[in-house]
């Protein structure tokens, strides 16, 4: 197609070719690799202290933090820097030993971490003391293999070093004094950990270049995020009970998945909209939304057995309006039978119609079912999401496409595309610049043509229109 055209500003036109170059340089170049870092596990008892005293360390609230006990349930990772050193804190939930149910499961994910880390450092609450609990938990330590550091939270004045200097009794070595809630003592305490962390992690993972794809597993409480990252993990990354909700801070976790490694993020059921939650349910739609704003790709988790809930359709719209690319799982395909299936089919074709190009996998967390299935829908949909369409390629293809259905007459005149241009990829970014308004259902009509003719399966796509008004003659 020509791009001779009455632009309103020349420039204009060379600035979008230029923009597309950069673009395609930009996707050229990749992302830097991402080296592994030495990680610390804070484990203690049910409330004291460890998410505030984690968010303390971290500089920034991350952690889901209220004052009930056992709000964290599972090993949630976090980047850490501290004098220019690079390390994870590995935040888990209360340590009881002797625990049963759910607690036991938590305390489970503890004593995962501390398997896994490189250091660990024990948190005590100073205004109690010492428990039987932690003495047990003390006893345990001692025999690891890891450094052990020993924090003494809640300290906000010198009253309590007393009670401080009483924790020596655990054979951990000093106690630190320190206050999570208005920092006292967190630099001494950070200089300490630096001192215990090795330059790099005992455990490694080889991530090659660029660092893992990173996917967010998302959905409505109790669909089954953690028993399937539970599945392709081959571990208990995540706490699973019946109870819904049981999810509350995102999960990080590498995952080696059909010859690639890959950054799985399970996250808390999103139950209410943020608007109208509270408490830990508030922050744990606010990570929720976070951890689907920085992957690449989020995997909707739906429960096949029963009817698509108001809350599948909101999760699927959040993501779509994030413009990352999709994969819909359909979980408990096990318990679907003949007439759920007709049923279902229904459902897709009248509520699913605006995401009917996103990839879709039937699975079965708990039997393992066609798991396999996940790592090829996830590059497909990710091959999709950086796709770029070279700009003359582009507007060959636009000429033949308007050439044969043009666009509908408006106001008594019939609008001309001038020129397109693939603004940005992740997600694919079309600009189309013309000289008069497209109406919407011809845009949608240009985005299931690109769908058709260059394989945009699993990724939205962005289409917008610049105006520009022929030049009036002098």
């Amino acid at each position: 197609m020509s791009t001779e055209g009455p632009w309103s500003d020349d420039a204009e036109l060379a600035a979008a070719v230029a923009l597309d170059a950069a673009s395609e340089d930009e996707m050229e170049d990749g992302a830097e690799a991402v080296p592994p870092t030495p990680v610390l596990a804070v484990v203690g008892r049910p409330n004291v202290g460890k998410s505030t005293l984690v968010n303390r360390l971290l500089g920034r609230r991350e952690a889901v933090v209220q004052d009930v006990p056992g709000v964290t349930r599972d090993r949630v990772a976090y980047d850490a820097l501290w004098n220019g050193r690079r390390f994870t804190l590995v935040d888990t939930g209360g340590w009881e030993p002797g625990a049963e149910g759910l607690q036991a499961s938590i305390t489970a994910q503890a004593e995962l971490a501390m398997a896994t880390a490189d250091a660990i450092l024990l948190v005590v609450d100073a205004q109690v003391g010492a428990t039987a609990t932690e003495e047990a938990v003390a006893r345990a330590l001692r025999r690891s293999d890891r450094p052990v550091l020993l924090a003494a939270t809640k300290v906000d004045d010198d009253r309590l070093m007393p009670d401080v200097a009483a924790l020596w009794r655990l054979g951990l070595g000093e106690p630190l004094p320190i206050s999570g809630l208005h920092g006292r003592g967190s630099g001494d305490l950070l200089d300490a950990i630096l001192e215990v962390l090795p330059e790099t992690p005992r455990d490694r993972i080889g991530v090659g270049i660029g660092g893992p794809r990173r996917v967010a597993l998302v959905g409505k409480p109790n669909v089954g995020k953690s028993s399937l990252l539970n599945r392709v993990t081959g571990e208990v990354r995540s706490v699973v009970d019946s109870v819904a909700g049981t999810t509350v801070d995102p999960v990080d976790s590498l995952v080696e998945l059909d010859g690639q490694t890959w950054r799985f993020v399970d996250t808390a059921g999103l139950r209410k909209r943020v608007r109208t939650a509270s408490g830990t349910e508030y922050y744990a739609s606010l990570r929720t939304r976070s951890a689907i704003e920085s992957a690449e790709v989020a995997v909707v988790l739906v429960d096949a057995s029963e009817p698509l809930a108001e809350q599948d359709l909101r999760v699927i719209n959040m993501v779509e309006e994030s413009g990352r690319a999709l994969v819909l799982v359909f979980n408990k395909w096990d318990l679907v039978d003949e007439d759920r299936r007709l049923a279902m089919r229904r459902e897709l074709e009248r509520d699913l119609v605006q995401v009917q190009w996103a990839e879709r996998v039937n699975v079965s967390a708990r039997t393992g079912r066609s798991v396999t299935k996940l790592a090829p829908a996830l590059r497909t949909a990710l091959e999709s999401w950086d796709r770029r369409i070279p700009t003359g390629l582009l507007n060959g293809w636009l000429s033949d496409v308007i050439s044969a259905t043009p666009p509908p007459v408006r106001g008594g005149k019939q609008p001309k595309v001038l020129f397109a241009t693939q603004a940005q990829a992740r997600p694919p970014t079309f600009v189309l610049f013309a000289t008069g308004f497209l109406e919407a259902s011809y845009r949608r009509f240009l985005e299931r043509r690109l769908r058709e003719d260059f394989d945009f399966t699993g990724s939205p796509i962005r289409i917008s229109v610049r105006v520009r008004e022929r030049r009036r003659r002098q």
